[in-house]
């Protein structure tokens, strides 16, 4: 039975209007609709305030370091140590430790003085002393240095003597200059004994008793004075005592400069330049010291002198850093034992002295129960 095209061929979709559509044949596609809610909002904030937090604390930091970057820095070979007062400020007073024997005057001291020197922060400046003197040079170069450093940056010094302040000990305390209530010692310091000494010991009886002669050639008599072994001649002595009395006067002059009271009244130095020493309450009655009181008492009295307030400022003193090297016992034993040695030959030595004492080669072990670097 033969069919017409129409009738045997399937009906297509244009010709069929109620077949379905090939779009029809895929799965639908859900539709995902995202809300945003109020807990989504708060952990995003909170986020973003986790962020600036970490900011705020890394700024915090980077100005705490800068302030505080001293603690760190060893310039001169020093290290600077917290003391008293703020811990934050940025102002500083600086304690200035001059202890022991005076020799050179050159070392700690120095050291201390041009760290201060260059630090912009530090307004004031408390020299704490605890010494019995030393050489002539010595303390006339410490004094120097801290009447240079007084001048040149306007700091207010104050002096605080500890133990003993005596002879080269005082002769350094001048450096407070004219300013009023600026020398403070503690009830039991021993201080005074101005006055210049050049230690001489006579040998020549005993080396006669064990029959031992000194055969020694010198250039002219005079190259042999102060020798240990012949006795001083009247000449060696004239020229000895010249040479005293112009030290003598020096320290005078010197005392003059830091006890303003003496110079309308010479007559009251004289008569206190015996190299006799004197307590703290003694000292304050005759005029050598302004204030009997200890070192925060000193370090008051720099703040104030600074225009400060004692919540704005911190105090600060300084010390040799620590290293692998100092921190070897050995080594810093044999360092003590140079020191040591190094001490009794400079005492040994014939020179004069701003010193509280007539037995110098034997301070050597002595400056070592003093306030040391």
């Amino acid at each position: 039975m033969h069919h017409s095209p129409s009738e045997s061929s399937p009906a297509s979709p244009q010709s069929t209007g109620n077949a379905p559509s090939a779009a029809a044949d895929r799965p639908a596609i859900p539709t995902v609709v995202i809300q945003s809610s109020g807990t989504g909002l708060v952990l995003r904030w909170m986020a973003v305030l986790g962020w600036l937090g970490c900011l705020l604390c890394a700024l915090l930091l980077v100005l705490q370091f800068a302030a505080l970057g001293h603690y760190f820095d060893t310039t001169e070979g020093l290290t600077e140590r917290y003391h008293s007062l703020s811990k934050t400020a940025r102002s500083k007073v600086a304690i200035i430790t001059v202890g022991g024997v005076i020799m050179t005057g050159e070392g700690y001291v120095q050291r201390q003085i041009d760290r201060v020197r260059q630090d912009k922060d530090v307004k004031a400046v408390v020299v704490r002393v605890n010494s019995p003197g030393g050489t002539v040079t010595g303390s006339d170069y410490i004094l120097h240095h801290l009447n240079r450093l007084r001048e040149e940056r306007k700091l207010p010094v104050v002096v605080s003597m500890g133990a003993i302040a005596a002879s080269g000990g005082y002769y350094v305390s001048m450096s407070v200059g004219d300013q009023a209530k600026s020398i403070y010692a503690e009830p039991t310091t021993t201080t005074g004994s101005i006055g210049v000494l050049i230690p001489h010991y006579d040998f020549s009886g005993l080396l006669q008793r064990f029959d031992v002669k000194d055969d020694s050639l010198a250039t002219h008599p005079r190259k042999e004075t102060l020798s240990l072994t012949k006795p001083m001649t009247d000449d060696q002595r004239q020229i000895l005592t010249v040479y005293l009395n112009e030290a003598f006067q020096r320290f005078k002059v010197v005392v003059k400069s830091g006890r303003p009271g003496f110079r309308q009244d010479e007559s009251l130095l004289d008569a206190l330049a015996t190299g006799e020493v004197f307590t703290g309450p003694q000292a304050k009655q005759r005029g050598l010291v302004d204030e009997i009181g200890f070192l925060e008492d000193a370090i008051g009295r720099a703040v104030e002198l600074a225009g400060l307030t004692p919540e704005r400022v911190r105090v600060v003193r300084f010390e040799p850093p620590l290293n692998l090297f100092s921190l070897a016992s050995m080594q810093a034993r044999y360092d003590a034992a140079e020191e040591r040695f190094s001490e009794t030959v400079e005492l040994s030595t014939p020179r004069a002295y701003y010193l509280w004492t007539t037995i110098p080669p034997l301070l050597s072990r002595y400056s070592t129960l003093l306030v040391r670097p």
